[in-house]
């Protein structure tokens, strides 16, 4: 069977590094485009991360510039979280790959026409980007074959305020209008959204990078919370270095924050969904952001009781299988790690 075209739109960050890498060690996967999107750390770092990820990994893919900006908001950035390059403790190497002529926006929509009825999309950052495509060409609800969002928060506390995620909070503008798009009833099907009621579900601990990096038949020293803090990875496959610094910084993050010495992946599960629906048990439902309430602002709601008596535009995740997910990260990552960086000499 041939591969699936996938576009990703990424504001790399630790998680969405790991999803691309998850994508890029997927058979099943042809990544066919990389649009940068400001959020976790500002667009041009965004781009930097995501060019020097494609040498580290021996990959080409072409990779866009997306707004510097959301729509209508200054931008808000996350290097409390991410670091202050977005990669945590890892330094990726220089690279003199170039960025395309053309926007992350009209990326998208490049991608759709080359494409029709066969892209795979994938949103992980804020929806700046995809916003700005679908203004320019309202068809793409009918030119894609799916589209998979990691953002919002349904029933569920936020990460950024007390109701609002990350993603949809940077530009809530942005992605109100996504969801009105796939309201019209004109798509080709509903964007499968998952929020964090689902992706926290999704905890990667030391152990796990413990397996992973065995799975890639790398030696390291294994990760724990006892560690003094800024340790440097000692994995002997320079990819596995590369994500076990980054998830240390993550790690950190998480466990000053009083919920465990762990990180929640949410972008490497939206990758996985991407290539597999059947992975997460989904609500058919409908969607919308508060863009106007003083303390909601940037939250999402979704309308299960049909209230509104509004066309669904979404399929909300609400059950997923972290062992099966888990499984399936460590073989693939694990296997392309070994396969195409091996040992450093």
């Amino acid at each position: 069977m041939s591969a699936l075209p996938v576009f990703v739109d990424v504001d790399t960050g630790v998680d969405d590094a790991m999803a691309l890498v998850y994508l890029f060690a997927s058979e099943e996967a042809e990544v066919v485009g990389i649009a940068s999107s400001a959020g976790n750390v500002a667009v041009q770092q965004v781009c930097q991360n995501n060019l020097a990820l494609l040498d580290l990994c021996s990959v080409d893919v072409p990779v866009s510039k997306g707004s510097a900006s959301p729509l209508t908001a200054p931008l808000r950035t996350a290097e409390d979280t991410h670091g202050p390059e977005g990669m945590g403790y890892a330094q990726l190497p220089a690279t003199a790959r170039g960025l395309t002529e053309y926007d992350a926006a009209q990326a998208w929509v490049r991608a759709a026409q080359e494409h029709p009825g066969e892209l795979i999309g994938v949103a992980t950052g804020p929806l700046t980007n995809l916003a700005l495509a679908l203004r320019s060409e309202p068809a793409l609800p009918r030119l894609l074959r799916r589209l998979v969002i990691m953002g919002g928060a349904f029933d569920y506390r936020g990460n950024t305020t007390p109701v609002a995620e990350w993603n949809i909070s940077v530009d809530p503008e942005a992605a109100a209008e996504v969801f009105e798009a796939w309201g019209s009833g004109t798509a080709s099907g509903l964007p499968i959204v998952l929020g964090l009621n689902l992706t926290e579900n999704i905890a990667m601990m030391p152990e796990l990078m413990g397996r992973l990096a065995a799975e890639a038949g790398s030696s390291t020293r294994p990760m724990s919370a006892q560690d003094p803090r800024g340790t440097r990875s000692s994995a002997s496959n320079p990819l596995i270095a590369v994500l076990e610094d980054a998830m240390r910084f993550y790690f950190e993050y998480h466990f000053a924050h009083n919920e465990g010495y762990l990180a929640h992946l949410h972008d490497p599960l939206a990758a996985a969904v991407a290539l597999d629906p059947d992975l997460v048990e989904c609500r058919r439902t409908t969607v919308d952001v508060e863009l106007t309430g003083t303390l909601t602002r940037g939250m999402t709601i979704a309308d299960w009781s049909n209230l509104w008596a509004r066309e669904p535009n979404a399929l909300v995740g609400v059950d997923v299988d972290p062992a099966a997910f888990f499984d399936r990260f460590i073989a693939r990552v694990g296997a392309f790690a070994k396969s195409s960086l091996g040992e450093q000499a």
